[in-house]
């Protein structure tokens, strides 16, 4: 399965995965506005053998089937810290 990957610039360590390239309109109307303008940063095949950092190529795999979309937030540790700054990387 064929995937693009996109970086918010509003939000740190935030990442949508598309199936389609720029297919922006399968985000959550409610994701969009919080993740701000999303730049491209890697295409990637999603196979049974590919490894990803902090995702389960699974689920990803899984929700871009079912979604069309799967969006990657900060690891626990960084949500605080997130949270306590809600236009981090403006």
């Amino acid at each position: 399965m064929h995937c693009y990957v996109y970086k918010s610039l509003r939000r740190a360590e935030t990442y949508v995965y598309l199936a389609e390239r720029d297919a922006f309109h399968k985000l959550p109307a409610a994701l969009r506005e919080p993740l701000g303008r999303l730049q491209f940063v890697l295409e990637i095949e999603l196979t049974a053998q590919r490894k990803l950092a902090r995702e389960n190529p699974e689920v990803v795999r899984g929700n871009l089937l079912t979604h069309g979309v799967h969006v990657q937030f900060p690891p626990k540790d960084s949500i605080t810290e997130l949270l306590a700054t809600p236009d981090a990387g403006d």
